[in-house]
């Protein structure tokens, strides 16, 4: 049987984005330079395939699988888990930490979105801002009494390091390595100064705490230093040098992002963010 025109194109087409190694066939560089556009191709069509219907959150009994750090978490989903109980009662999450998701995971759609401070994201992700937010220490009472709260006080101080950013599985931290400790790391050092780092924590609440019990100073986002507002132990107090703004991430499949039901998932998302960007926070 010959090949017709059109099937010696397609196996041309495919010679060159596909070759034969000892491992199986791989893509070429052309393949992975196309993947952006595969992608939105393929959302394209999962949004024709898929049946047609309309999605009734009050009838769904979905399980949505949702990874964020746990700033994010304690900040956003209480008063979104408020948005399910009254209008989706039936829909469950499943909230998975930044260790536990891969960018594989998403592309393929096996986690609903993801939220957190990412560095970069694949050209293929859908993404956009939930909200930005500034810096605030969480300062011992036995520093801040002490007078005047100065970047010499500061750095005179202990500190705790927090953060998780984008996903995967983490790796273990050098305090002289400035470049991978971050945004508060990087802006004391523009000043040509170090923080006096005692100990390494990916948890937010965990640092609030290391705060409040070992005379440690934590330097996190501003909406999360509002959760230990209460605690007698600590003052919330602004850095006393420049900090730049973080933004909260949520991105998405494009596998995903026709799907209705993850369409208002998303949504919902949106509006509890808006919302509390309008409330007073710190900056």
């Amino acid at each position: 049987m010959s090949l017709s025109k059109i099937d010696l194109n397609l196996l041309v087409y495919l010679d060159v984005l596909l070759v034969r190694t000892s491992d199986g066939m791989q893509p070429t560089e052309r393949a992975l330079a196309l993947q952006p556009e595969v992608r939105d191709v393929l959302s394209r069509v999962e949004h024709f395939v898929q049946p047609v219907r309309d999605f009734n959150p009050r009838e769904s009994s979905e399980v949505y699988r949702v990874m964020c750090s746990d700033y994010a978490e304690v900040t956003l989903l209480p008063e979104l888990l408020g948005v399910l109980r009254a209008e989706a009662p039936l829909i469950t999450l499943d909230v998975l930490t930044p260790s536990d998701v891969d960018f594989h995971d998403v592309e393929h759609g096996k986690v609903a979105l993801v939220i957190n401070r990412f560095d970069e994201l694949p050209a293929s992700f859908h993404s956009t801002v939930l909200w930005r937010d500034g810096f605030a220490c969480l300062v011992p009472n036995s520093i801040a009494q002490q007078g005047k709260f100065d970047l010499p006080t500061y750095l005179a101080a202990r500190h705790v390091w927090v953060s998780k950013t984008g996903m995967g599985v983490g790796v273990g931290m050098d305090p002289a390595d400035v470049q991978r400790l971050g945004w508060v790391d990087e802006a004391v050092a523009a000043s040509g100064e170090q923080r006096n780092i005692a100990v390494f924590t990916r948890h937010y609440l965990v640092a609030m705490q290391h705060a409040a019990r070992q005379d440690l100073i934590a330097t996190v986002p501003s909406r999360a230093a509002q959760l230990a507002s209460e605690q007698p132990s600590l003052e919330i107090l602004p850095p006393p040098f420049k900090i730049p703004p973080i933004d909260l991430t949520m991105a998405w499949s494009p596998l995903l992002h026709q799907n209705p039901g993850h369409r208002w998932l998303r949504q919902q998302f949106r509006a509890v963010a808006a919302k509390a960007a309008e409330g007073p926070r710190s900056s």
